[in-house]
């Protein structure tokens, strides 16, 4: 959702409420990934919310990472993570922040909570309170701890900070109503002990605080006004709301810089999902660990790294997110049309070269060995402010193996036995005779050239259906193409809510397919990160696995938009 593409939305509609009634001075929001993975797109729909919401209300937008977790979380991840939101080309202006900064707080409170009868240690088994915890259409059971004193449990509770007892031995529990509706209110965890070193804190803590807990009062104490989140988390919002409002956050105060606020408000808008697109951490982790793929920036990947590392721009991206806009009900998007908005951005701004990806040569007969000619093309017909460059014509050429066939069917344009196309900015050739091997596959094609008809003279007006691309043997750059498919074989996506069937089956076995062919010599001076359209083949983004002599590129996208708008 950019501000340009999105005028209005259910989301800017509350809070313009808000503002009206006077409950806040200032919008501040936030963007709070936990940092054990990298970014993936379906991050972006809420990253590009977050950060845009606030740039339209000139107000702030924190990044805070949710390091609640440390049996999973790395520096790479912070690293990374920072990384793809500048080249999303947003800064987090209300400051950067992490859930570990708020421990002692997080602490303290959990402690008053205690004092307070609000919480209390509990010592069930995982199994036992799942047991006790009730269904859907059954209310749960009380603990036996349940009323275990006040001091009793605050005693425990340091215990438990003080490293006494092993994982599992006891938790926190918030004591809420295990008759609620919602299971989420039935005396949820708020501490469980773990002996795991933090990426920041080290050992200093073998408790640490669980999500529901500890975001909102994050939220709360970085003056948050609005959380904005995605639907699976609208179940949580009223202990959300329990814990900000029992922490003392609710009460009108003001933030540091003397804006009036109370407190924060969440608002759920539905997730992003993308068919045949893995849209789950824990899947995409599943897919670098067993060796699926070659790591988080493998271009298969719908991580914005991968991304980054094909070729796909940050322009396209938010273009992606702001034509899926905002809604309250989850839905699934053509992966189409994230191709279309990639297609639609380079379209418009990379050069036009010529790479040939499955070569079979062609053989002028008719034209001097050693004789060149020297060709002047463009490098954008939309763009002359692009400039043109030179390309030598020699005898031996390469083509298409798909530009020619023997049999063709009717209304094949391309190159066939006595037929004749146009090189691309160069001659008319005609193909004469074919030279196979002893398995019967093409090895060249005899031609004879018009040596009239060259672009730009005289006899160019002499015209012919079919016009190739094609590369001169004998300034030829060998290069490799990685062709990229979707990772998933058929159309429905993959989520954190699980698959019907294990993910691994539909994974689709051509989603990488690696060509050698030859490209200009432009390649060869190509930096890393480079993109063109190679002529009626894609676009291509030079990888960093090149030689210098051996230019790597991956597919960003095909030519071919199949995206259709309802």
């Amino acid at each position: 959702m950019s501000i340009e593409a999105e005028r209005s939305n259910f989301i800017w509609d509350a809070i313009d409420e808000d503002l009206k009634a006077g409950k806040y001075e200032r919008v501040h929001t936030r963007f709070p990934p936990e940092p054990n993975g990298y970014l993936h797109i379906g991050h972006c729909k809420a990253l590009v919310t977050d950060f845009d919401t606030a740039q339209r209300y000139d107000g702030l937008c924190n990044l805070r990472f949710d390091d609640t977790n440390p049996e999973k979380e790395e520096t790479e991840f912070v690293d990374g993570i920072m990384e793809d939101i500048r080249w999303l080309g947003f800064e987090w202006n209300g400051g950067l922040f992490f859930a570990s900064d708020y421990y002692q707080q997080c602490y303290d409170i959990a402690e008053d909570f205690i004092k307070r009868g609000l919480a209390y240690v509990d010592e069930l088994s995982q199994e036992e309170m799942r047991e006790y915890r009730g269904t859907l259409k059954e209310p749960g059971k009380n603990s036996p701890w349940r009323e275990r004193p006040a001091e009793e449990s605050l005693n425990l509770f340091r215990r438990m900070k003080a490293g006494e007892f092993p994982e599992g031995r006891y938790v926190l529990r918030a004591k809420i109503d295990m008759a609620s509706p919602n299971i989420n209110m039935r005396d949820p965890v708020m501490y469980r002990i773990l002996y795991k070193e933090h990426h920041r804190t080290g050992n200093d803590w073998c408790i640490y605080p669980m999500y529901d807990y500890s975001h909102p009062l994050g939220d709360a104490i970085e003056n948050i006004t609005h959380s904005l989140c995605s639907l699976e988390y609208e179940d949580h919002r009223p202990l959300y709301d329990w814990v900000v409002e029992q922490a003392g956050f609710r009460a009108p105060h003001r933030d540091k810089l003397g804006a009036l606020t109370h407190g924060p408000r969440q608002i759920e808008f539905a997730r992003l999902n993308i068919t045949r697109t893995v849209m789950s951490k824990r899947y995409l982790r599943r897919l670098v660990e067993e060796g699926y793929v070659s790591g988080w920036d493998d271009p298969r990947m719908p991580t914005l790294i991968a991304m980054r590392r094909r070729g796909y721009t940050p322009e396209a991206i938010r273009d992606f997110i702001g034509r899926v806009g905002l809604a309250k009900a989850d839905s699934t998007v053509e992966f189409a049309l994230l191709e279309h908005c990639v297609r639609n951005d380079l379209g418009a701004r990379v050069p036009r070269v010529m790479a040939v990806l499955d070569p079979v040569k062609v053989v002028l007969t008719n034209w001097e060995e050693g004789k060149t000619d020297t060709l002047t093309l463009e490098n954008h017909p939309d763009h002359p402010e692009m400039g043109e460059r030179t390309l030598r014509f020699s005898r031996e050429l390469y083509i298409e193996r798909d530009d020619f066939m023997e049999d063709p069917p009717r209304k094949f344009f391309r190159l066939r036995p006595g037929g004749e196309v146009r090189l691309k900015g160069a001659y008319i050739i005609r193909c004469d005779e074919v030279v196979k091997d002893e398995d019967g596959r093409v090895t060249q094609l005899l031609c004879t050239v018009d040596l009239d008809s060259r672009s730009g003279s005289p006899g160019a007006e002499r015209k012919v259906k079919g016009t190739l691309h094609w590369v001169s043997a004998a300034d030829a750059v060998p290069i490799k193409a990685r062709l990229y498919e979707p990772l998933l074989l058929d159309d429905e996506g993959v989520n954190e809510e699980g698959d019907k069937k294990d993910f691994i089956s539909r994974l689709n076995p051509e989603s990488l397919r690696v060509m050698e062919g030859f490209a200009e010599p432009v390649a060869l001076g190509a930096s890393v990160g480079d993109t063109f359209q190679f002529l009626r083949v894609g676009y291509f983004c030079k990888d960093r696995d090149s030689t210098p002599t051996h230019p790597v590129f991956n597919l960003v996208v095909g030519l071919k938009d199949s995206y259709r708008p309802n």
